[in-house]
């Protein structure tokens, strides 16, 4: 059931649930019980009616007058998103990006475990912090298997990705969050979201413009 939900959900609609949850679990912070669908909206940042659109792939629920009932909405986007418990996920390249993305301490608040950063030069010394290894590549598939990894970030050179890429679908990857400027080839059962920050910037500049 869960399976065929998440396939018919366009993926614009499941990034919006992302931040629905967010805006929850705010809510839940303030011990606000329930949140009527205008007030979610506007945190949010979406129209009334989009929100309930989106909410409709749960079915129809909440109560007329009152709203949603914030705990229970919250576990029923994290249950759809699989962050209802700690994601396993592995970094494959530590220069200094992948040193940056090592700092950041909201993994775990999100709902995902950092179990292993792999590099072909583990040894090479870094400034950071945290307790995350950093591995050999060719230890990757052995985490992988431990761990039951399905996501990854990669963080490599562009002459590196599409290689990379490939060993992490071969060892079982089905998502990858990647911030090489490279079009990935991927099997379609494996998803793949890039993060292009020159793209991004030329988006900003556009609308900037007098």
């Amino acid at each position: 059931m869960k399976k065929s939900l998440r396939l018919e959900i366009p993926r614009k609609t499941i990034y919006r649930l992302s931040i629905y949850l967010r805006c929850l679990q705010r809510l839940r912070q303030n011990e606000l019980q329930t949140v009527r669908s205008e007030a979610l909206a506007r945190a949010a940042g979406v129209k009334p009616t989009q929100l309930r659109k989106d909410l409709t792939y749960f079915g129809q629920f909440g109560t007329r007058g009152l709203g949603y009932n914030v705990k229970q909405l919250a576990k029923m986007i994290s249950d759809l998103l699989g962050t209802n418990r700690l994601q396993p996920v592995v970094l494959v390249g530590v220069g200094n990006l992948g040193t940056a993305l090592l700092q950041y301490q909201g993994f775990e608040q999100e709902g995902f475990e950092l179990v292993g950063a792999f590099d072909e030069e583990p040894q090479r010394h870094r400034d950071r912090s945290g307790t995350t290894p950093i591995l050999p590549m060719n230890q990757l598939g052995e985490v992988i298997r431990k761990h039951r990894v399905r996501m990854a970030i990669l963080a490599v050179p562009a002459s590196a990705a599409q290689e990379v890429i490939n060993q992490l679908v071969a060892e079982g990857i089905t998502g990858i969050l990647n911030f090489a400027p490279i079009v990935a080839h991927v099997p379609e059962n494996v998803t793949v979201n890039n993060v292009n920050l020159a793209i991004e910037l030329e988006n900003l500049s556009y609308f900037i413009q007098d």
